[in-house]
């Protein structure tokens, strides 16, 4: 106790005695049932360990539950964890409209599929799917659009340049050309950090 301040040997005393009080008033309650009374303080304790334990670590919980939410830092950062299949994943607002994206440094540009492009206001059947791409599935045509705001996290940029995919693509990608748009990215075990 050398080493504690008085305030912090008064709260120290204090919560003792607290603790005491506690504990003799749960054995008088329970006095003719000790083994109920060890047994629902075990329950508590476990309450109160795993309430601790899950504040510790409620950033790697809420990342783990929502794939492709990211954890936003205080350094202008932005923390995707690997989703269960070994890829990232995003979920970004696309002219209003939140929807998921594999982060695909593969990929050039900013593709939506066609459900995609339809769900942010686009009358897919109009667009001129004019732009070939070579990709692992073959050469697939893709139409250019121009998004008017793409929001990641507390990141909005407008104006965004974006391919709508001809093809049988079943989620969104996120390429190079709006990766570029961050400072830097770079990948620590299972995280993916997007730096601004």
């Amino acid at each position: 106790m050398g080493d504690l301040s008085v305030s912090e040997q008064a709260r120290l005393f204090y919560l003792s005695v607290l603790g005491i009080i506690v504990l003799v008033s749960v054995f008088s309650l329970y006095r003719h049932r000790i083994g109920q009374s060890l047994q629902h303080m075990a329950i508590w304790a476990l309450i109160i360990v795993a309430t601790v334990l899950a504040y510790g670590f409620k950033d790697d919980l809420i990342a783990i539950v929502r794939v492709g939410e990211g954890s936003v830092g205080d350094d202008q950062t932005i923390t995707f964890r690997r989703g269960g299949d070994g890829h990232f994943y995003a979920r970004l607002s696309v002219n209003g409209e939140d929807m998921p994206f594999l982060i695909d440094t593969g990929a050039t540009d900013l593709v939506l599929t066609r459900k995609a492009a339809a769900a942010v206001g686009f009358d897919v059947g109009r667009l001129a799917f004019t732009q070939q791409a070579k990709t692992a599935n073959g050469v697939v045509s893709g139409a250019p659009v121009v998004l008017d705001s793409v929001t990641l996290g507390p990141f909005t940029d407008r104006n965004v340049r974006a391919i709508v995919n001809g093809g049988d693509l079943h989620t969104p990608l996120l390429g190079m050309n709006y990766l570029d748009r961050f400072r830097s990215f770079r990948i620590e075990g299972d995280r993916l950090i997007l730096v601004r």
